[in-house]
């Protein structure tokens, strides 16, 4: 399987639409190719199914026999692009950090370097007795992360 032809089927596929990026492109056993794809606004079904064609009709099944899968990423799974980040902008992320602790917040700004989470906190009054509630900023550095997830609110 000529696997530099089909990366570049797949990555024309996906230029034809700018707001469509590659995430993955897989060769896994028995001749499947997986090609996942995501859009600054989402991935309708038929621009899956486009792609899906653009790069089928392209290869000779005559040739060599092959399997394609192309999808938009599950939402289970991590961010892995920073564009990424930049469509989930004020949605709940979920991240690990390197040292494995855990923050949750809002994703309020993403540059080339880290991102900008927000979250609300209940914390001791400075004087007196009981809590206020504060709001809480995070800068973190792309490379202290070793997970982030959207949460998703049903």
């Amino acid at each position: 399987m000529d696997k530099e032809r089909i990366i570049k089927l797949a990555n024309e596929a996906i230029e034809q639409n700018p707001e469509l990026f590659l995430i993955d492109l897989q060769f896994l056993a028995d001749n499947k190719i997986y090609v996942e794809v995501d859009g600054d606004k989402g991935v309708p079904l038929k621009e899956c199914i486009r792609i899906s064609r653009e790069i089928e009709h392209n290869l000779d099944r005559e040739e060599e026999d092959f399997s394609l899968e192309v999808t938009s990423p599950d939402v289970s799974h991590p961010l892995r692009l920073k564009r990424q980040y930049k469509k989930n902008i004020n949605r709940i992320l979920n991240v690990i950090l390197q040292d494995n602790t855990t923050i949750e917040g809002v994703l309020k700004k993403v540059t080339d370097d880290d991102f900008i989470l927000e979250w609300k906190t209940r914390e001791p009054k400075p004087v007196g007795k009981g809590k206020i509630t504060v709001i809480k900023t995070e800068t973190i550095p792309f490379v202290n992360v070793l997970e982030a997830k959207v949460k998703i609110i049903f």
